[in-house]
């Protein structure tokens, strides 16, 4: 309508009523204003400015001649990272293990909002609210140093409990093709109980008349996940999901380098334990800047496939 009431005016007097509505909408929401300007801030310092330094991934960059100063390289280091026999399965194996990741943590999160939202014992259903929501706030270090206790071939309980069935001693972090299983379980086990939060809250909002009316017309608890509950949480879902393939190649770079050793570093070895050992250990910049790159290329590529086919199926996405 604003669009409408300025198409008929010329460029000068369209840009003059731009500013007068600019200028009565900041005197109107001046204090909305104000608490967005801090996070916009933040990104714009930390977010958007950083991105600069991602140009030398075209330059042959010295720390000496600076970002400006360093000779252009074209496509060189791009070129070096898809020549080199390593690279398909750096690929392969931030991709299996982010995959591995989406498919566990994406449904587990809904299945416990619904079994907890069918739960009529308030002290049961906040127990198991905070059994499960506490992990989230063990940090990485922690976590992975109580698994290495854990799954140890000699002391861990984990051995232990197979020693009492006559089951040989397993070497869980030492056998590679365990690794992706223990990586996910475990992040698993931290983070559903607060992914489920979300789940919760809009469950939370769901229209208690639909209930009554599925009451009335004899619905089992099934049909009432079926047709309420479900249907109610699939935008927040949608956008979950959404978040979560767009960052599929950008899986953590912390957990993986800690649970790395060299007897699974077969499948351990990930695009970011990679960028951090050439980039930081081996002060070779360019290229690394230029494996982040491609990365993130790939992530923003998913992003807007995955928005797209959500907006058409669901209808609803990001933007």
């Amino acid at each position: 309508m604003k669009a409408t009431q300025t198409s008929g005016l010329s460029p000068a007097l369209q840009k003059r009523s731009i500013a007068s509505q600019a200028r009565r909408s900041w005197k109107k929401h001046w204090q909305f204003y104000l608490l967005v300007l801090p996070p916009v801030l933040y990104f714009i310092i930390f977010k958007y400015i950083p991105m600069f330094g991602a140009i030398i991934a075209f330059k042959d960059y010295n720390v000496v001649q600076g970002v400006m100063g360093s000779p252009w390289a074209g496509f060189k280091y791009f070129e070096m990272f898809f020549s080199n026999p390593q690279a398909w399965t750096l690929i392969k194996n931030t991709f299996l293990l982010s995959l591995y990741g989406v498919l566990v943590s994406f449904p587990l999160p809904i299945l416990l909002a619904l079994a907890l939202n069918e739960v009529r014992v308030r002290a049961f259903k906040r127990t198991v609210q905070m059994v499960t929501y506490a992990p989230y706030f063990i940090s990485t270090v922690v976590l992975v140093s109580m698994m290495m206790l854990l799954l140890a071939p000699r002391l861990g309980i984990f051995n232990n409990l197979l020693n009492v069935f006559g089951v040989e001693s397993i070497n869980f972090l030492g056998e590679s093709e365990l690794f992706r299983s223990i990586f996910v379980w475990s992040d698993a086990w931290q983070n559903t109980g607060y992914a489920a939060v979300i789940y919760l809250a809009a469950l939370a909002g769901i229209n208690p008349a639909l209930y009554e009316a599925a009451k009335v017309d004899g619905a089992s608890r099934i049909q009432k996940i079926l047709y309420i509950d479900l249907p109610g949480i699939l935008p927040a879902a949608s956008i979950i999901l959404i978040l979560s393939v767009g960052s599929l190649m950008a899986i953590g770079f912390e957990k993986v380098y800690l649970l790395q050793n060299p007897m699974n570093l077969e499948t351990s070895e990930v695009l970011a334990t990679y960028v951090y050992k050439i980039g930081l250990l081996n002060a070779n910049f360019s290229f690394a800047t230029a494996v982040g790159l491609f990365n993130s290329v790939v992530n923003l590529i998913l992003l807007i496939a995955v928005n797209i086919i959500a907006r058409r199926v669901t209808g609803n996405s990001l933007w």
